[in-house]
Parts: structure tokens; sequence; C-alpha cells
């Protein structure tokens, strides 16, 4: 019994990792369509969210399966609770990933506007927040989803310095609104892929530590 639940678990955890890997390269592909405005690279990711939604299928009945013939407990309980809502975290990315991806079509039929710096570097730190949220899954590692917690902080100040800037044009530029209020739904979903990367990091540390550490600030 315990060989079977370990390959089970083993093969879970290949299949939550293929996932994530689907997952980054659709955000990787969507911000490069966005500051390149690659409208075919765009249109690419929107159509690979398909496997994406499918994988996420698979990965859930999988842990439903492995809950309802093994009954696991203590460490091998918390994995598959804690890959269940990292599954539907990493869903909910690629569809972020599809929602930016839109808004760069969109963007080439409006007014083309300079794309502000701050979003660059806001996207930046968001890609290194899902690569690290998902090394963690790999290691085990709660220091590193400890750390992808503290950076959401960056991604939330860049956001907001975003809007802040999209107020201004549309005020200074009333001709540009369209694309300006598309730029800003843009910063949005890179916000919230940032946020989706800080569940799947706290999903790590219960996961590994069996601590509940959400809607807790880190300590300073």
């Amino acid at each position: 019994m315990t060989r079977h639940i370990e390959r089970q678990i083993d093969g879970l955890k290949e299949r939550i990792l293929r996932l994530g890997t689907l997952v980054e390269e659709a955000i990787s592909k969507s911000i490069t369509a966005l500051i390149n405005r690659d409208t075919p690279l765009a249109l690419r990711v929107m159509a690979s969210d398909e496997a994406i939604d499918r994988m996420e299928v698979e990965v859930e009945e999988e842990c439903l399966k492995i809950l309802a013939l093994y009954q696991p407990v203590a460490a091998d309980l918390r994995f598959v609770v804690a890959v269940l809502k990292i599954n539907n975290d990493l869903e909910r990315m690629g569809d972020l990933a599809k929602n930016i991806a839109k808004r760069v079509s969109q963007l080439a039929d409006c007014n083309q506007i300079e794309l502000p710096p701050e979003i660059r570097s806001m996207a930046m730190q968001a890609q290194e927040m899902v690569k690290d949220c998902l090394d963690a899954v790999v290691r085990g590692d709660p220091a590193l989803a400890r750390q992808v917690r503290e950076d959401d902080d960056l991604v939330d100040e860049g956001r907001q310095r975003i809007q802040r800037r999209v107020m201004q044009q549309i005020k200074a530029e009333p001709a540009d609104v369209e694309s300006l209020l598309r730029m800003n739904s843009v910063s949005k979903h890179i916000e919230r892929i940032a946020d989706m990367a800080t569940n799947i990091a706290e999903d790590v540390i219960y996961m590994v530590e069996g601590e509940i550490v959400r809607h807790r600030a880190e300590a300073t």
C-alpha cells in the first residue's frame, strides 16, 4: 500500500509540474506579445489555454482518486490537498495570461500608446514570482515560498503607479482613453498573476510545515 501511494504521489507531482510549465510559458509569451505588440503570438497564447484547462481537470481527477482509494494521512494528505489548490490557481493564471493576450490583440486596433515603463518591471517581477513559487513546489522550500509572499508587495506598488499614470494620461490625452484603459486592465491581470503565485507559495508552506499562513502578514 505504501509503495502504491508513493507512486501515485510521484505521478501527481509530475502532472502538477507539467501544468506549471505550460502556465509559466503562457504567461511569458503573453508578456512578450505585449512588449513586442505581437498579435500572432497573442493569438497562440489564447489558443493554448484549452490545453491548460484539460490538464487542470486531469490533475483534479487524480487528486480525488488518490483521496478516495488511498485515504492518505499526514504529509501525503497535505500534499494532495495543496495540489488541489495549486492546480486551481495555475488554471486561473492560465486564464489571466489569455486575458493579457486578448488585450494585446485589442490594443492593435486602438491608438498606439507607449508602454509604461512600470508595466515592464511589474511583469518581470510577477514572472519571477511564478518561477519561484513553482520552484518552491518542486523543492518543498518554505523559505522561498515566504520570499514570494514578500515580493507581492512590489507588484502591488507597480500596479498603483500604473493606475496613477493612466488616470493622468487620460486627462492629458482623452483620445487615447480606450488604449489606456486596456493597458490598465493588463496591469490588473499581471497583479492577479502575482496574487496567484502568492497563493501557491502559501500552499507550499502548508504542504511542508502544516501551517496555514493565508491572511497573515509576514513578520518583520
